[in-house]
């Protein structure tokens, strides 16, 4: 092969290559998956607010209680009845099912977790 067409066909694979490269880069803007882990992040650290709730079952040994409650934002869940650990086990003993209580939650060891509870 000659030294000019070997220089062409090098300039060829590398411009190719170059413009393979920015295809790709560019391509992956419009799905904006570059943005998914730090929304994650961002809601995991929002600050907790209260929450209203209703107390369904508490379940001392455990550790756990049942609760019916609001919309939890730090968390991104909506409204429902679920158990969940408690931070404090022995401030259950505070409390007996179908009192109504203002709830802060929290992600410990990534389980959503009651870290404070108040009655109203």
């Amino acid at each position: 092969m000659k030294p000019g067409k070997t220089l062409a066909l090098a300039l060829t694979i590398i411009a190719a290559s170059a413009a393979s490269a920015t295809f790709a880069a560019g391509s992956m803007d419009g799905h904006k998956m570059h943005d998914m882990d730090s929304k994650a992040a961002a809601a995991t650290k929002q600050a907790s607010h209260p929450v209203p709730a209703e107390i369904r079952k508490i379940d001392a040994s455990a550790g756990k209680v049942t609760l019916r409650h609001g919309p939890i934002e730090n968390l991104g869940m909506s409204a429902m009845t679920m158990a969940f650990p408690v931070k404090d086990r022995a401030s259950l003993k505070n409390f007996k099912e179908g009192d109504s209580v203002s709830v802060t939650f929290d992600k410990i060891d990534g389980k959503p977790t009651v870290i404070d509870m108040q009655r109203k």
